[in-house]
């Protein structure tokens, strides 16, 4: 499981992909290789190309494939990706993974199958989620990220004892905990120690972290990387209270992404200097007064100085 890109301390911070997108609705790789040289002087840790951040559902996976080179070659080994993977299939799961590979990936992201309303059991007539990630684990050629992410916020699609046994796989890195917070406060109790705890979300950070999160991979990561760094090493060595003083300047704009979508992401990062573009059709650009609350959001995070500037990044 080693690989030279991947930070061997903890935080590690890493954020979906925006895939910047020309005026003819087709991906503009240069532009994404301009901001990729940008985000390597930052506090983000590594890219993660085909999330839903990243628009994952409105790309096809040839684009995907040459984004992720894109990336590849332009962190030129001073950041990592990570490459989502949403499939059924752990026979296609493998493929995808063995395809990422070959195109730059160090991990893949992989997305915990949905489960039935009884989730403690399989569905019938199908194999268990162990099953799932003992042949992916087994045969990928990078190491796995499990994510749980229910279609619905308050939802649930693995057991502890089922979490248990995927975590003391081979080849597991980390578990990315859902929105269903109330759920995974208990999850981390079934976690083999090998692997990481990460948090999902920026509003999340600080409880996230103060039940043991050692890492993040979040929307938030692409405006101000080294915030969600800060708070999670904060509760890391139980600074709770200054850590919560960053966690409140953040949650405006982690609530601007979480409402209004992919459109926030391009904004935010076209307010600090990156080619954010637009979001890929039928998605539309957010309208003036929009775009006016994200910059406040921003400046009252310290992301945005009070003239709209962008602020250092220590």
């Amino acid at each position: 499981m080693s690989n030279s890109n991947i930070p061997d301390s903890d935080p590690i911070i890493v954020a979906p992909t925006n895939l910047p997108v020309k005026d003819d609705d087709s991906l503009d790789y240069d532009a994404l290789a301009r901001n990729i040289e940008k985000f390597c002087n930052t506090a983000l840790s590594g890219f993660v190309i085909g999330s839903y951040g990243g628009e994952e559902f409105h790309i096809s996976e040839q684009e995907k494939v040459k984004a992720m080179k894109t990336v590849a070659e332009a962190h030129s080994g001073r950041k990592f990706v990570i490459g989502g993977i949403d499939a059924l299939s752990p026979t296609e799961a493998i493929r995808m993974s063995e395809l990422y590979a070959k195109n730059g990936a160090d991990m893949v992201r992989v997305r915990i199958p949905p489960s039935s309303p009884q989730h403690y059991h399989k569905k019938p007539n199908q194999e268990s989620i162990q099953a799932y990630f003992e042949e992916i684990s087994r045969n990928s050629p990078l190491p796995i990220i499990p994510i749980h992410q229910p279609k619905s916020p308050g939802g649930i699609d693995i057991s502890p004892q089922e979490l248990s046994d995927i975590t003391s796989m081979d080849n597991m890195f980390a578990y990315i905990h859902s929105l269903n917070f109330r759920y995974e406060t208990r999850m981390p109790a079934f976690i083999n120690p090998k692997v990481k705890f990460w948090s999902c979300n920026g509003a999340l950070l600080l409880p996230s972290g103060m039940i043991g999160a050692v890492g993040a991979c979040l929307l938030f990561g692409n405006w101000g990387p080294h915030i969600a760094r800060d708070i999670i090493d904060l509760c890391i060595n139980k600074r709770f209270q200054e850590a919560q003083e960053l966690q409140q300047k953040i949650n405006w704009i982690d609530f601007l992404g979480i409402s209004w979508g992919v459109g926030v992401q391009k904004t935010g990062l076209n307010l600090l200097g990156y080619e954010g573009t637009i979001p890929r059709k039928p998605n539309l650009p957010l309208d003036l007064d929009q775009i006016e609350e994200i910059k406040d959001a921003l400046i009252f995070a310290g992301i945005l100085n009070s003239d709209g500037s962008p602020a250092p990044q220590i």
